[in-house]
């Protein structure tokens, strides 16, 4: 029942049981890894040992290329476990994959009595089909709560998915503690009200709402990610979904004199940041924050949905495109992103963008994040830029699953789950679910939302799309196949606490 799908996997005879005598040998990270995740319900101590000490777990580091930078080979016997990688975080995932061998108890926050942890005879070679395996979560309409954020990752690491994108503003809120700047949290990560019921509807609930995240806490939550194998990027969005900053500073916006709020509606405000010197070089400040907290070669600076209204109408910004011989003024929306591009390569980072930068001239470098359709997959790559494949048809899991009239409050649909199994997301550097959280204001949506849809996109960026029929749509057997084992994980999300969506 492992999920995501092994790369290659044959059964041994015999078991392995692990008990109170079994030690661990492994670089000292791992080790720590392993008893952290299976120790709380077994109650075992897993005490160091030799590398050919009886009744072990080895885990070890080798020269192997074939493995790769996250591959793993594993072999149960009756004589113990013994796993090995060309990296750690290889070896991480190997732990992930014994915590599922074992029976779902292992799941469970308290001790399981009775339990014979009883590990199957198998041996497993396992190396991922994409590099970047994500999830995009959403945390500047609403503010989720820093304990959610670490039961997120975990989440993450249980299904090999290496990548957090932390969508940390937008115009509904500013969550990213800035020193420079104290009021972008101070004024911006707060809003008077939120939207009752649909965006569409136009009521207001008049409830507040807020919140901010330390840079203290963020460092505390980058360092939990990376012992679990994943890495976490921040996305701070320029020059667009600003109003939550503009509202804090308005000098940061195209009519100073305007003293706009945080956003309280959802979509797409017409309030961009101006194109003036001090407001970049404001920007490339908190830049410098941001990559202090966030240690990840990438950085997300947006760029999506960009009115231009306002640049059109401005003297200043029509001089400065005329300046830089640009045709359009919506081009200095390039010209704006390659200044931050510059910015960031000055501390050896790399910028990530959404995919609409490919129209409005995305700068050298830069990784694109194809959302608006599969189309923007191969416009990316006909611009020679790598891409993440994100299209709303396949990964956002923001939409509803069905149309059934029972279904939660969602931004659009329809979006199943045999539709996410069935992505083929072609050459690309990886694949991506988006929670978008509009429509998702706690915990429990979230879970709803996510699950088990972002099982299936592990599964696609782990083990590699699987065979659709000439329509798209699955045959009987690979349907039947996946729910099969998607039915025995679910059991170690209701051991989690996880509330999934129920499968049909």
């Amino acid at each position: 029942m492992l999920l995501p799908r092994p790369t290659r996997s044959t059964p041994v005879a015999g078991h392995f049981t692990v008990d109170a005598t079994t030690g661990v040998h492994a670089p000292e990270s791992v080790a720590d890894l392993l008893r952290e995740l299976i120790g709380p319900a077994t109650g075992l101590p897993l005490p160091p040992a030799g590398p050919s000490d009886d009744s072990v777990i080895s885990l070890r580091l080798t020269d192997d290329p074939t493995l790769g930078a996250e591959g793993y080979q594993l072999r149960i016997d009756p004589s113990g476990v013994r796993a090995r990688a060309g990296t750690e975080a290889g070896l991480r995932w190997a732990v992930q994959t014994l915590r599922q061998l074992l029976p779902d108890q292992v799941y469970a926050a308290e001790p399981a009595r009775g339990v014979s942890w009883r590990l199957p005879a198998v041996e497993i070679v396992d190396v991922p089909t994409y590099a970047w395996r994500g999830s995009l979560l959403d945390v500047a309409r609403w503010c989720h709560p820093l304990p959610f954020l670490y039961r997120y990752v975990d989440l993450l690491a249980l299904h090999k998915l290496n990548t957090l994108h932390l969508h940390l503003t937008d115009d509904q809120g500013w969550r990213f503690e800035v020193r420079r700047f104290p009021r972008l949290t101070e004024v911006g990560g707060f809003r008077a009200e939120s939207p009752a019921g649909h965006a569409r509807d136009g009521r207001g609930g008049g409830m507040p709402h807020g919140g901010w995240y330390q840079q203290s806490e963020l460092r505390d939550l980058v360092a939990y990610a990376a012992r679990r194998g994943v890495r976490i990027m921040p996305e701070i969005d320029l020059p667009g979904h600003a109003q939550a900053a503009i509202a804090a500073y308005p000098e940061f916006g195209n009519d100073p004199g305007r003293r706009l709020a945080v956003g309280t509606t959802w979509g797409i405000s017409t309030h961009v940041l101006n194109l003036e010197p001090a407001t970049l070089t404001a920007v490339c400040d908190i830049l410098d924050e941001v990559v202090d907290v966030f240690p990840f070669e990438y950085v997300h600076v947006g760029g999506d949905e960009v009115p231009t209204a306002e640049w059109a109408a401005s003297p200043a910004a029509t001089a400065r495109a005329a300046e830089l011989g640009l045709g359009r003024v919506a081009d200095l929306q390039g010209w704006w992103t390659g200044r931050l591009a510059a910015h960031l390569a000055g501390h050896g980072r790399r910028i990530a963008v959404w995919d609409e930068l490919l129209d409005r001239g995305a700068p050298a470098g830069a990784t694109v994040f194809a959302w608006r359709g599969t189309d923007r997959i191969d416009a990316a790559r006909a611009a020679g830029l790598p891409a993440v494949a994100a299209p709303f048809s396949h990964t956002y899991f923001d939409w509803a699953e069905s149309d059934d009239p029972a279904e939660p409050l969602a931004i659009a649909g329809v979006l199943p789950l045999d539709t996410v199994y069935g992505f083929q997301p072609g050459d690309v550097l990886g694949v991506q679910g988006q929670l978008w959280s509009e429509y998702l204001p706690t915990e429990p949506r979230v879970w709803w939302r996510a699950f088990p849809r972002l099982a299936a996109l592990a599964e696609v960026g782990w083990s590699g799309p699987v065979r659709v029929d000439a329509d798209g749509a699955l045959p009987p057997p690979t349907r039947a196949e996946f729910r099969g084992r998607l039915a025995g994980h679910l059991r170690r999300l209701d051991r989690l606490g996880v509330g999934y969506r129920p499968l049909d």
